[in-house]
Parts: C-alpha cells; structure tokens; sequence
C-alpha cells in the first residue's frame, strides 16, 4: 500500500507539473505574467516567491494543478474586464498567443510521452518473445493456421520485436474488426496467415487476445507460491519449481497444467520438476473441491507463473525518438476511437478508470521495474493529454473552442453562452468522474 501511494504520488507529480510548466513556459515567452504556479489544490503547505514575483505553490490535495496568471479569467465583448488593459495580462494577448498558451499544456503531455517511449526504446529492455502458445481449438488464430511455437514476427506487415508489441498492435485491430496478416517464422521458414476478426472486440467483456486464439508460448509453466498445509506442499512442490510434464502431457502450458489437475480430483498425478537444474520425479493427488456449479474438480494449492523467455528490444537515438513519437500517436488515436465507440455505445463505458484504479496501476508497474512504470506514465500523460484536448468547457479543450469561435467570429463568444458552456462543462466532468469513481468501486469489491 505504500510503494502504491508513494508511486502514485510520482506519477501525478510529474505528469501535473510538467503539463502546467507547458502553460507556464508559452506564458513566460508570450509575455504574461505569472501570478502562481500551484502543484496541487487547497491549503498552501510551501511557498517560495522567485524574482519575477512567482508564487511556486505546494498545495495539499495533490489531484492536479494550476497556473494563475494576471487576468486570466474568462470575459467576453459585452463584459471586458479592466486588468485586460495590461500588457502583461492574459487577456490582453492576441487570440493566437491565448491559444497556443492553454494548448501547451496538453501538448507538452503528448511531448512528455514521446521521451519516457523513447528512453525506454533508446536504453532498451527484457520483453517476452513473441512466441505463440498453441491456440484453443475453433479459434480465430486455429482456424487460420497459428500454430503452437510460431514466432511472430510481423502484423499488417508492421515488424515486431517482441509480445508486448505485438500485442499492442493486435489490440488496435482487434477493436475495429476485419482481416488481420500475421508474419510468422516455423522451423526456420517464413510464412503469412490471414485471420478473420468478425467484429471489434469491447475489452471490458472479454480479452481481445483470447477472442484471437492468441497467447505467448514457448515457456515452461512455473510454481510461484505453495500454500501452507496444501497437497502440494505433501507432495514436495516448492515456490520456483519448474513443471517439466503433469499426467503423462510432456511440456505442458499453463492451461495444461489447470486443465488437468482439475480433471484429476483425488488421483494421484506423476509430476516431473526441475528443481534450479536438478529433476525430480513427485506424485501429486489434487483434493476434490466443489465449486459454484457443483461441480468437483482438483485443486493442488499453489500458485502457477511462467518462466517466460525474453529478448533484449532497445533502438538508436533517432529510431527510439521516431517510435515514440509513433507510439504517443498510435496511443492518443486508439484513446479517440474508444472514446467515440464509447459514445455510440459500441464499447462499454466500463473502460472509464479513475484515480484509485490509476493508483492501483502505478503500484503494480513500480514492483515490475522502472520501464514498466515509465510506459504506465507515458500512458496515463497521454490520457491526460487527449482528455484535456477534448472540447469541453473547464477543460483546456473548451477553451480552445472559444478561441476558435473568437478567430471565426472576430470577437469572443457572448457571455450568456460561456456562463452556459461552464456549466455544461461542470456537468459532464462531474458524470464522468462520478462513472470512474463508480467502475473502480466495482474493480475493487469484484
């Protein structure tokens, strides 16, 4: 819980500051001045004045930020506001310096993104080979030719390195549907397969990979865990043991090795394990348990992980800078599309996450290492990006669209529709973030 809180508190740390110090830089350079620059909401906890007059603010409830520069309220034609008279002032400014001041936030979230996908690209890290595991029988991979060990080399002739990238690239198409072309690698031969997605996957219902037919291989299933007391601390199994075969299945995958100790309630098993290099030879006897159904399967008491074999993916300074950039669009495009299927009701608003849910995340990506937690932050700064580029009033986004109306119209919107835009904006900010808190509620006690 604490390496959770701590993490969670770095992430929003960083993500906030870096996207105020994009409004507070364009400011600086547009020649506004900057009353206060706050590091979260609420009672002051620290403050230091620079020589500019700056107020550098910690504030205690740490969920985001501010930038209070002079005169920045909203006003329009029929309600000038008399600070605007300033040089120095917000609203002094010409439309386009306004504008490009209230998009640096967000844009400097996208840029933030681009260099944590291009540092881990550029110093490279241990990813899960793309090596696929048999896959179910009927199938979209079976019934288009995968077979188990394949290596995946390519998707829609787009080369990937490892899983993680395959992966990713899969989960984009799966959510659209249509024909997909895997370049495979078999025994030394290079092949294609076509698959057949009939219909976009909603990722709250089901696994897109598992709807594919699609999962790594090629590892050897590994015990984590023995609980105390178990069958299978009788039977001499220990945390780190590798499953060499279970009943006579030589090689067995995770799936195997479920499948067939719950087939096997009360019967002894032959298990053969490699202990750090040493084979053993064990018998196992699941214990019968009664699940919801009433039906009796095996169950043995431990917990199963997979020693996964891994390569080392890491590109050149140029390379690793392009990918990032491709990788922060690819990531800001797919959020869109969920978003407008979310609308339309093609995707399950299930996939709004909120702050505890983010949390959880951030903790979890901490205890793997640090690039799992920097794609979490490259990640979530391009959540923050493409959210507060949407154009809802209170938003950075809402704003931009007044200024919009104000290029088109040549004066700003009267003040009778942005008192109604605010509101509207309140709103909708308060039904999405009462969904989030909702669907973390529910992640939690489920």
């Amino acid at each position: 819980m604490f390496l959770t809180l701590i993490a969670f508190l770095v992430a929003l740390g960083i993500l906030v500051t870096f996207h105020e110090l994009g409004h507070y830089w364009v400011a600086r350079w547009c020649g506004v001045k900057i009353l206060r620059f706050s590091l979260g909401f609420g009672r002051i906890l620290l403050k230091r004045v620079d020589r500019h007059g700056t107020e550098w603010v910690l504030s205690a409830i740490p969920l985001g930020g501010y930038v209070k520069m002079l005169d920045e309220a909203p006003h329009s034609a029929e309600a000038p506001n008399t600070l605007a008279l300033s040089s120095q002032s917000f609203q002094s400014q010409p439309v386009g310096k306004r504008f490009a001041i209230v998009a640096a936030g967000p844009v400097f979230n996208l840029i933030l993104a681009v260099v944590f996908y291009a540092l881990i690209n550029f110093i490279g890290t241990q990813e899960p080979a793309a090596i696929l595991g048999t896959p179910p029988a009927g199938s979209i991979a079976a019934l288009g030719g995968v077979q188990s060990g394949d290596r995946l080399t390519a998707v829609n002739q787009q080369p990937v390195a490892s899983w993680p990238q395959a992966r990713w690239a899969l989960l984009q198409l799966a959510s659209e549907g249509g024909q997909v072309e895997l370049g495979l690698e078999r025994s030394g031969s290079s092949l294609t397969r076509m698959l057949e997605i009939p219909v976009s996957v909603d990722p709250t219902t089901e696994d897109p990979m598992r709807r594919l037919g699609l999962g790594v291989g090629g590892t050897t299933p590994q015990i984590r865990s023995v609980v105390e007391g178990s069958v299978a601390q009788a039977a001499g199994l220990a945390a780190r043991d590798l499953i060499l075969s279970i009943g006579g299945v030589q090689k067995p995958e995770i799936g195997q090795v479920i499948e067939v100790i719950q087939a096997h309630a009360n019967k002894p098993l032959a298990i053969e394990i490699d202990r750090r290099g040493q084979i053993l030879g064990l018998t196992l006897t699941p214990a019968a348990v009664v699940i919801e159904n009433g039906k009796t399967v095996g169950r043995a008491g431990f917990q199963l992980g997979a020693n996964v074999p891994l390569v080392e993916v890491s590109y050149g300074v140029f390379e690793s800078l392009w990918l990032g950039v491709a990788k922060t669009y690819d990531t800001a495009w797919f959020s869109l599309k969920m978003m407008g299927k979310m609308l339309v009701g093609e995707v399950s608003i299930k996939n709004i996450s909120g702050p505890v849910t983010i949390a959880d995340y951030a903790g979890q990506t901490a205890r793997i290492g640090w690039a799992a937690y920097v794609s979490f932050l490259a990640l979530v700064s391009v959540s923050l990006g493409v959210l507060n580029l949407l154009p809802i009033p209170m938003l950075d986004g809402g704003h931009l669209l007044y200024y919009l109306v104000e290029i088109v119209r040549g004066r700003p919107p009267s003040a009778r529709s942005v008192d109604w835009g605010q509101r509207a904006g309140i709103g909708i900010l308060a039904a999405l973030m009462a969904v989030a808190l909702f669907n973390d509620l529910v992640r939690i006690f489920s």
